[in-house]
């Protein structure tokens, strides 16, 4: 029998993944980064203060970086909660799968903290050890990578430790990517040896075009850097053709709704097929099996995002709308501008969710899964109403499965933005955790309790 107060505790470990999941910190359409960070800032403390075994389990689920960072340097740094044998292998797994600049900037954060104890020492050890160019971080993050060896006590020997700290003492280097770091000084065929970020700085020195270096860097670029580079460099003439398909669906979906109308309608078949690729690979052995699929996915003027976060929402519910596409046996999917095309997508007008839901209840799917940022307000209220009767007098028994995405966290509430106490609402920032999440979303549902989310936690970290 679970406890009032095992109730609130798988409340408040909930409540704070949701957070993890969707806040980077940055300003959102309705809150100012100033109080996104405090926002969550409070709940770090208050989860960590609480209940920290679960605040450190929390890595093992799908947070976003910026959290995984913020859970490391409170771990870390807080002498009382020093994380044993068990963390530690969370830790470094966390880290390994987070961007290096993410990583550096923890290990700063951690360096003007002053935190430096033994574990700290090690964890920075153990992952610059397990990096697999030292020298190619040595070349692009040179100056966070030296901070961090600093940090460590470290003391690299031979090109890498002359390189860091006295790079111009060798006349020549033994590696190629320093080597070709130290002729790029003069000469201006070596840059094109370089990383893009650091060659395109020796390319400003040497004043090279902006055309003439984008063509000639090319063969170099990541996929991202690809992807990313693609509209200014055909504004200089030049292609830098991007694997779409490859890409993360949320980013490819960013990428596709940073087009003008125009060009999408131009492009169709190229796109769709690359969204619907990724789609697939995302879904991977679940594809075709979820059955009959509804969602409702919310393309309103909120969509938008930020400044910062540009059409971060609505790329989210695009891309779910592809991704349930390909696990549903049959699916629908309804926007709430009515519009059936959503290569065309763009953030416009109010948020009719009641209405919406209403059309995709009708159908009575195995599975409505609801994409929104939870500011149901044409009319206000009508989507929770609406799932209330739905749930309480005509499904009382769950037939139709029903799970509210929310890719946005509000600060105010701090939580995401819930549509209705009967329908469990899990954050999402990245469409390849939504099977995942719905998998999570059971917890906030009441049908299971602390014991069981507990287990799973566990489990999620002792499979890491």
């Amino acid at each position: 029998m679970e406890t009032y107060a095992d109730l609130i505790e798988c409340e408040d470990v909930l409540l704070f993944a949701n957070a993890a999941i969707t806040s980077t910190g940055q300003r959102e359409f309705h809150s100012a980064a100033g109080e996104q960070r405090l926002s969550l800032a409070f709940l770090h403390d208050y989860i960590h203060g609480n209940y920290p075994d679960l605040y450190a389990a929390t890595l093992a689920l799908d947070i976003n970086d910026h959290n995984a960072a913020l859970i490391i340097a409170n771990l870390l740094k807080r002498g009382a909660g020093l994380p044993g044998a068990g963390d530690a292998r969370l830790i470094a797994w966390r880290l390994a799968r987070m961007s290096p600049p993410r990583v550096y900037r923890l290990f700063q954060e951690l360096r003007r903290a002053g935190v430096n104890n033994r574990r700290t020492r090690a964890i920075i050890r153990d992952w610059l050890a397990a990096r697999p160019d030292l020298a190619f971080d040595a070349v692009k993050y040179r100056s966070a990578l030296k901070s961090a060896v600093r940090h460590a006590h470290l003391r690299p020997e031979g090109e890498l430790g002359d390189f860091l700290f006295a790079p111009f003492r060798r006349a020549r280097y033994e590696a190629p990517l320093l080597e070709a770091w130290r002729r790029a000084h003069y000469d201006k065929n070596a840059l094109y040896e370089l990383p893009y970020t650091v060659a395109e700085g020796f390319a400003a020195r040497h004043g090279i075009s902006r055309a003439v270096f984008l063509e000639r860097v090319a063969p170099r670029l990541t996929k991202l850097e690809r992807l990313r580079l693609t509209g200014a460099a055909e504004r200089d003439g030049v292609r830098t053709e991007a694997d779409l398909a490859a890409m993360p669906l949320v980013r490819l979906a960013s990428y596709v709704l940073s087009l003008a109308p125009d060009v999408r309608a131009r492009r169709r078949a190229e796109l769709v097929a690359a969204l619907r690729a990724a789609a697939a690979r995302a879904a991977g052995a679940r594809a075709g099996t979820w059955g009959d699929v509804a969602a409702v996915l919310d393309d309103s003027f909120s969509s938008f995002g930020s400044p910062v976060k540009r059409r971060r929402p609505l790329a989210v519910a695009l891309a779910c709308h592809y991704l349930l596409r390909a696990l549903a046996g049959s699916y629908r999917g309804l926007w709430l501008s009515g519009r059936s095309d959503p290569l065309q997508a763009r953030p416009t007008g109010p948020t009719p969710l009641g209405r919406r839901i209403i059309d995709a209840l009708e159908g009575r799917p195995s599975l409505l899964v609801i994409v929104s940022d939870g500011w149901d307000n044409a009319p206000p209220g009508l989507a929770g109403e609406v799932l209330r009767v739905w749930r309480r007098k005509l499904d009382p028994a769950g037939e139709v499965g029903i799970v509210h995405l929310n890719p946005v966290y509000d600060a105010e509430q701090i939580e995401v933005r819930r549509l209705a106490t009967v329908v469990p609402t899990a954050g999402i920032r990245d469409a390849e955790d939504l099977p995942a999440l719905v998998e999570l979303a059971r917890f906030a549902e009441g049908r299971t309790g602390l014991a069981e989310l507990r287990a799973y936690l566990e489990d999620r970290a002792a499979r890491r």
